[in-house]
């Protein structure tokens, strides 16, 4: 099928998934109010097959130093896939199914599948790796700008992380945990029971975002929108805390975004 762009509606919710363009999430409607920030670069794009960024662009790769482009010198950002087009595996009125096939600069050969389930009130994105080939470290996650105003009151963050991974001045943690401190954040939160955060527009929405991973990044320094990123590991995570894809074990994730009028 082709890479064009497909609109999911489940009640008064409408999503749209656009292929060609990262397999990123372009705009999500509830009642006719736009949920996310727009533009090429915005709505929600996945993260794979790394979150977030690698220090100096490189990562250990078995025992072999791989160097990724420098997309936000003097690091890598956020995986590759954001960056080439999806093809439409399957869509039905409220369900897609797309796929990307890891390319150079990757190393690796291997194939990204995402899910989209939308209903009348939330919209669950599932995300795996897979290998046929050589077993390689990978992370998984969903970089989501949400409009910090929907025209009245803005946004407030509610979640209750048991730490903070200390950042240092490079941005990246520096492997101690911290107390969770006080916004403004681009930071990265541990959650071991699961990610759990609420998103309020008062009088107007509550979305709450959770996941089974027990990694969040938060990002509120941007006055046009808010971040939050469920992740399958920290920041530099392909150097500090690898998971591998193995050809018997792909890596997978979820994460379900579930929303209600106030």
């Amino acid at each position: 099928m082709s890479n064009g762009d497909i609109t999911l509606t489940a009640g008064d919710a409408e999503v749209t998934v656009l292929p060609g363009n990262g397999g990123r999430v372009g705009s999500v409607r509830v009642g006719g109010v736009e949920l996310l920030r727009q533009g090429a670069k915005f709505g929600c794009f996945p993260m794979v097959p790394w979150c977030g960024r690698i220090r100096d662009g490189r990562f250990l790769d078995g025992v072999n130093v791989q160097q990724m482009p420098l997309n936000s010198p003097p690091h890598a950002i956020h995986g590759t896939a954001r960056d080439g087009a999806w093809h439409t595996a399957h869509t039905t009125k409220n369900e897609a199914v797309i796929t990307y096939d890891l390319v150079a600069p990757w190393p690796h050969p291997g194939r990204v599948t995402q899910a989209f389930a939308l209903t009348e009130d939330a919209l669950t994105l599932t995300m795996s790796v897979e290998t046929y080939d050589s077993s390689f470290p990978a992370q998984i996650g969903w970089h989501p700008w949400f409009n910090r105003n929907l025209g009245e009151d803005d946004v407030s963050i509610d979640f209750t992380p048991t730490w903070q991974e200390e950042r240092g001045e490079d941005h990246l943690p520096t492997g101690r945990r911290i107390e969770p401190r006080p916004s403004p954040w681009d930071d990265c939160f541990g959650m071991p029971d699961g990610v759990d955060v609420t998103l309020t527009w008062p009088g107007q929405l509550e979305l709450k975002i959770a996941s089974r991973e027990e990694w969040v990044v938060v990002y509120d320094e941007q006055e046009a929108a808010v971040c939050v990123e469920p992740q399958t590991g920290p920041p530099n995570g392909l150097n500090t805390l690898p998971r591998l894809v193995t050809p018997i074990e792909p890596l997978e994730a979820a994460t379900t975004w579930t929303w209600r009028r106030l």
